[in-house]
């Protein structure tokens, strides 16, 4: 039997009479040419960053509009914001953990708008493509989910980890409280912050959090979380959940995490990895080896978003055993009724609103295969170590510290500058790239050293294109040193380059 008019994939019936967008076809041939004029921009570094339109920046403080306008003409104005703006699809986007916006993740995000669909609740075929992808993204990464869901981002992929170990550690605790409890969660000094809101938004307190020591790779050391566990226990205090990062922001460092496995193990306490950023490299042939113990985790994180080319946002947390999300997040309702035992998929989620966010990821992976993502990872991390030994072999420039996975912290020290001026220097040069606009990075202090950070995650980026990195920061550093340059005083706000 055939679909009734209007719908069918494919229908063009007619909107109904007075829409703004009487014309979707025409709509859809713009949007179309925008997309093609954008991927095609993306495939290389443009050499200069574009500003906003007097005009458009006009427009763009006016008042609520009472009425329609053109759809072509807001459609324009949309573009030429995005175009003025910083996108982490560009090539020589190296600044912070960026996505790299994949073609396929575009198309997914258009559908999964248009249909709306929510998976809090029943979806019917959604529900199925959203417990593959999630099974999907645990065989990539080599971890033995159970169950799991597609999130907001990794804030809220770790604070979904952290109130379930509250629950087995603290049973009764989302119902009474973490009042009359003593408890703490452990992590390294460098674990990210969504770490300390997540102990803060479980209600344990940011006293609660123990910032482990590092060894001299910037992983936690497994001796010193051993003794400050005995510690607490000394003192009476309940042992919460240990949170290892396998790839920290700062410099990508991957804590021991079969060691630190052991450790919980002992005393069956929590063990959450936080692989928000690099844990897809646990799939490829030379980081692999940096993971093991992974399997022996409670939960992870990652997101999509970030090395596996995903739009935001499009995080995953992975449970290894039954039942744990449930104890977490389960409840009645009389406005979603449960069918006899079987629980809402909200109910083993944080979230209520839950788009489909997993078709981004389904699609991506159903078009381009497991294989493609291997390669793309493996070739950013390549990227990461042409940098390092670029920066190695050139006499203005100093590694602080040995990658591990595709995160490069360095600074330019030219000849004849005085040490103490070499924070400011490199500060100013990572805001003058941004502003030159051929490479975005962005400065970071590693021991106490201003420097510049670059982060390869993006499958655009080409050896050629990282070359350049080192060629600008050169450039512009020594036009710096010269007095070539006019820096911008402290407290502007330049316009970022991307």
């Amino acid at each position: 039997m055939a679909p009734p008019p209007g719908s069918g994939p494919g229908s063009t019936d007619s909107p109904p009479a007075g829409s703004p967008l009487a014309d979707r076809d025409a709509v859809l041939r713009d949007l179309s040419r925008y997309l093609a004029t954008a991927w095609a921009s993306f495939d290389r570094p443009r050499p200069s960053e574009p500003e906003a339109d007097p005009r458009l920046l006009e427009r763009l403080r006016t008042g609520l509009p009472a009425g329609p306008s053109d759809p072509q003409a807001a459609l324009d104005d949309a573009v030429h914001v995005l175009e003025s703006s910083v996108s982490p699809s560009r090539p020589l986007f190296l600044a912070y953990v960026g996505s790299s916006g994949l073609e396929t993740s575009v198309l997914a995000s258009a559908l999964m708008a248009t249909y709306d669909a929510n998976l809090a609740t029943a979806a019917g075929a959604a529900d199925l493509l959203d417990r593959q992808a999630v099974r999907w993204v645990a065989e990539f990464v080599g971890f033995p989910a159970v169950e799991g869901h597609f999130t907001s981002g990794g804030q809220t992929s770790n604070l979904t980890a952290l109130l379930a170990a509250r629950e087995q550690a603290l049973p009764g605790a989302r119902e009474h409280g973490v009042a009359g409890y003593r408890t703490a969660v452990y992590c390294s000094d460098e674990a990210h912050h969504s770490v300390v809101r997540g102990v803060e938004a479980a209600g344990l307190g940011r006293r609660a959090l123990r910032r482990i020591p590092t060894d001299d790779r910037r992983r936690m050391r497994v001796d010193a979380l051993a003794d400050a566990l005995a510690r607490d226990r000394a003192d009476g205090i309940t042992p919460m959940a240990v949170v290892a990062t396998a790839g920290t922001t700062l410099t990508g460092a991957v804590d021991p995490l079969d060691g630190i496995a052991d450790v919980c193990a002992e005393s069956g306490m929590w063990l959450h990895v936080d692989g928000a950023y690099g844990l897809p490299a646990a799939a490829t042939a030379s980081a692999g080896h940096w993971f093991t113990g992974l399997d022996r985790a409670d939960s992870v994180t990652v997101d999509a978003h970030k090395w596996l080319g995903m739009q935001k946002s499009c995080s995953v947390v992975l449970v290894r055993r039954r039942g744990a999300l449930r104890a977490a997040f389960g409840h009645e309702e009389r406005y979603m009724l449960h069918d006899e035992d079987a629980g809402n998929p909200v109910d083993s989620t944080f979230e209520y609103s839950r788009p489909f966010r997993s078709m981004r990821l389904w699609l991506s992976m159903r078009v381009h295969g497991a294989a493609q993502f291997r390669t793309w990872v493996e070739t950013t991390l390549q990227n990461a170590a042409r940098l390092t030994d670029a920066v190695r072999a050139h006499p203005e420039f100093e590694l602080l510290h040995e990658p591990m996975l595709s995160t490069v912290c360095f600074r330019h020290v030219p000849a004849g500058l005085p040490a103490d001026r070499l924070d400011v220097h490199n500060e100013r040069l990572a805001r003058a790239m941004q502003r030159d606009g051929r490479v975005f990075l962005a400065p970071a202090e590693v021991d106490g050293h201003t420097c510049l950070r670059a982060c390869f995650v993006n499958f655009r980026t080409t050896p050629d294109a990282v070359d350049l990195v080192l060629e600008v920061a050169a450039e512009l550093g020594g036009a710096a040193v010269s007095g070539a340059a006019a820096w911008a005083p402290w407290g502007s706000n330049p316009q970022p380059a991307d």
